[in-house]
């Protein structure tokens, strides 16, 4: 899926800077940002909290910033930054873009289908990188892995892209890996060696440590002997 328009979202600019002002910001449901690109000195301007938490979670979304409610500008996010703990967004950064210009963004990779019965299907690369018109950016990669059996890779160039995106990274590179299932001894050994590693000691099975309580009684009852 991709996107032809860009969601219109209101910009302010911004003439105060500093950790404190940008925490005034925040406290006033609003999220600092900077807007750069095609050789224009960086615009650092607020964008509306709501609007703009539902804008991210697509990726690689397309705006239409309305600039102190004048002129507009065709961006796309860049880059998202969100405290660690809170998780809410500190900054945003977008870069100025133009219709039919290409760019390079990074793709989420996400699989579709079932592999064969006793496989496990693990993503190398959680996102593509890729090229495409800026008002036609592809939200997701999807990769077919219905009916894969164990050992099977999927490269970048075996990906089927959409319509007018094109592959920006190696075609050899690994994307999606179809292994077979661990078994349950595998799985115990795996266990046992992570547990060994983290000075883990399990508590001996009851049988054992009843056999352990009778060997040891015997012992005394033929030393009293």
């Amino acid at each position: 899926m991709a996107k032809s328009t860009g969601t219109q979202l209101a910009a302010a600019a911004r003439t105060e800077f500093g950790k404190g002002a940008a925490r005034r910001i925040r406290r006033a449901h609003q999220i600092p940002a900077v807007v750069y690109g095609h050789g224009q000195e960086p615009l650092h301007v607020t964008l509306p909290g709501h609007e703009t938490m539902l804008l991210i979670k697509n990726p690689n979304a397309l705006v239409d910033l309305q600039l102190d409610g004048g002129a507009t500008q065709l961006a796309v996010v860049k880059a998202i930054q969100v405290d660690p703990v809170r998780r809410a967004i500190e900054h945003v950064d977008l870069v100025v873009v133009r219709r039919g210009e290409r760019i390079e963004v990074q793709v989420p990779v996400r699989t579709t289908g079932e592999a064969a019965p006793q496989t496990v299907v693990s993503v190398e690369s959680g996102t593509l990188a890729v090229t495409a018109e800026a008002t036609h950016l592809p939200e997701v990669i999807e990769v077919d892995v219905e009916g894969l059996q164990a050992g099977t890779l999927i490269t970048a160039g075996d990906v089927k892209l959409p319509q007018g995106v094109e592959l920006a990274v190696d075609a050899e590179a690994g994307v999606v890996n179809v292994s077979a299932a661990p078994t349950a001894e595998e799985l115990d050994a795996e266990l046992a060696e992570a547990e060994a590693e983290a000075g883990i000691e399990k508590d001996a099975p009851e049988d054992e440590a009843a056999e352990g309580a009778e060997a040891s009684e015997g012992g005394e009852e033929s030393s009293k002997e």
